[in-house]
């Protein structure tokens, strides 16, 4: 038995429909393909796998694209997913399970270590979101549900580490806490950088650390994103600000830059039309939203800006609730927005 990852992937996709019912079981087939809400098996239909096709290559069967974060793969990578394993030799093991094929004896010498990468790299971002978990059923989801966000459609691009390293000051003992993370993508889905937030134990809220987020890897005109940016979009700086406002417009493709400085340098995807731009109320976010609209107007696109009652549009989640929040949202869009954006039961 080899354990060429090729071999395991093209044994799998031979019985493509048995791995989605058994990995893929909250989804169902349509004609060709089986349709799931992502990889994790949350429920939905925005990944669809191919259930025929060729043995390899384009076109084959058991390859899968989700459209509403541009993830693909094979169904190895479902295995990962909905299993929620790191390493490959777990993944390995688990599609030999499944097949019931013979396990392989342990090596005698272990394989050479991966090199470590560069603190703060693209590459050493890339790899703890790699290390890192849904967040379904972990102190990620209470936090943000501690926050008042509940709907967590389209948020692949959060995961939840357990023990993430945080270092006071340069000479401190390194501590561990559980932290969101989230993955920080150029245009193309590219992870270039990746944003920490430390959190409580129980998930209560952020870490008694003193600065509770950060943000590492190239981040410059990048962002973290919530659904597939088309014509229209929102953007703004922080993650759960983000969130609150999808509670409002949760069909509506959105960014979060992290920062005043990083919105103001976003870069826009060719097909956009209309840019809303999630205004916090402050001096800097005041800044970035002047710099943001002039840079959208300059290559034709309209920009709308969307300012919450209080501080930002988490604390009006909070504290004024969902039903005004969606109302005070609504008079802010574009009229061809409202009905597009807004679910037709919340209007």
């Amino acid at each position: 038995m080899s354990d060429n990852a090729s071999d395991l992937a093209r044994r799998m996709a031979r019985q493509v429909e048995a791995v989605c019912r058994h990995y893929l079981s909250n989804g169902r087939r349509e004609g060709r393909y089986w349709l799931i809400g992502d990889a994790r098996n949350t429920p939905g239909r925005s990944m669809f796998v191919r259930l025929k096709g060729v043995e390899s290559g384009k076109g084959a069967a058991g390859k899968w694209t989700d459209a509403a974060t541009g993830e693909h793969g094979d169904l190895l990578d479902v295995i990962r997913e909905a299993r929620g394993l790191v390493d490959f030799k777990d993944v390995a093991e688990e599609a030999r399970t499944f097949l019931s094929l013979p396990h392989p004896e342990p090596e005698r010498q272990s394989s050479p270590r991966q090199a470590p990468a560069p603190t703060g790299s693209p590459e050493a971002t890339r790899r703890l979101f790699a290390m890192s978990q849904t967040i379904p059923g972990t102190v990620v989801e209470t936090y943000l549900r501690q926050r008042g966000i509940t709907a967590l459609h389209e948020t692949g691009s959060l995961r939840f580490h357990p023990r993430c390293f945080y270092r006071p000051g340069e000479h401190s003992p390194t501590e561990s806490w559980p932290a969101m993370i989230a993955s920080v993508t150029d245009l193309g889905g590219r992870i270039t950088g990746a944003h920490r937030t430390w959190l409580a134990l129980d998930g209560s809220g952020k870490a008694p650390v003193d600065t509770p987020r950060r943000a590492m890897g190239d981040l410059l005109g990048h962002a973290v994103r919530f659904g597939v940016s088309h014509d229209v979009m929102a953007a703004g700086e922080g993650i759960e600000t983000i969130l609150s406002l999808r509670m409002a417009t949760p069909r509506m493709p959105m960014v979060a830059a992290l920062s005043a400085a990083h919105l103001a340098a976003m870069l826009f995807p060719a097909t956009l039309r209309r840019l809303y731009i999630v205004r916090d109320d402050d001096p800097a976010g005041d800044g970035a939203r002047d710099s943001l609209v002039a840079r959208a107007n300059a290559v034709g696109i309209e920009a709308i800006v969307l300012s919450p009652t209080l501080g930002d549009f988490n604390e009006d989640l909070r504290l004024i609730g969902i039903v005004t929040l969606r109302a005070d949202v609504r008079v802010q869009l574009a009229p061809e927005d409202v009905a597009r954006f807004i679910a037709a039961e919340a209007m």
